[in-house]
């Protein structure tokens, strides 16, 4: 007997709780009115240091460009430039910057062409000198009319496409000097006074 009376409590159980009765439970909409509240929406502000998640950044210069000391921008970038990360700034800048930078980063690209402001030229010394945290900050924040890219390309991609704006300010700027292969330098010099 004590085996029925267990399979009639289960058996209460399950038909108390229907499919209908938890789908119909009360709820607001978007931003709908609400007069639950003092303030008459239903849409909460989160308290203060409220994080979302996968949103903590606890590194100022991987996530901002800046030094958390003197809270200037990072000289060097706290990503490496490996090969992979410049091919992949590059085909971001090719995708994002190109249109305006153009492909060479000297200002002339396609809507500059068609009549919007040029941007300044990558080859400029005043950007050449520029700490990598001033590029990734304006890559993140936009600056003039250039538009900002935090929310469209990731914190790694905007530093991938710092290094590849280092890479095409090297390629136009670099001298013999640069070239750490004492072979290849003296290589690279004859090659350049032969007539």
């Amino acid at each position: 007997m004590k085996c029925s009376y267990a399979a009639i409590f289960a058996c209460g159980l399950l038909a108390s709780c229907s499919d209908d009765e938890m789908a119909d439970v009360p709820h607001f909409g978007p931003m709908e009115p609400s007069e639950l509240f003092a303030d008459g929406t239903s849409a909460r502000t989160p308290p203060d240091g409220t994080v979302a998640r996968g949103q903590l950044t606890t590194d100022a210069a991987l996530h901002y460009g800046r030094d958390p000391a003197s809270h200037t921008a990072v000289n060097k970038s706290p990503l490496p430039f490996t090969a992979a990360r410049l091919a992949r700034g590059r085909e971001l800048f090719n995708i994002h910057c190109a249109v305006c930078h153009g492909a060479d980063g000297y200002g002339q690209g396609v809507v500059v062409r068609r009549g919007f402001p040029p941007p300044p030229s990558y080859h400029s010394d005043r950007l050449r000198q520029a700490p990598d945290g001033h590029i990734f900050d304006v890559i993140t924040n936009g600056y003039g009319k250039m538009y900002p890219y935090r929310a469209r390309v990731n914190v790694g991609d905007r530093w991938a496409i710092v290094g590849y704006i280092r890479a095409l300010q090297r390629g136009q700027h670099a001298s013999p000097d640069d070239i750490n292969d004492s072979a290849e330098r003296a290589k690279l010099e004859r090659e350049r006074n032969t007539p």
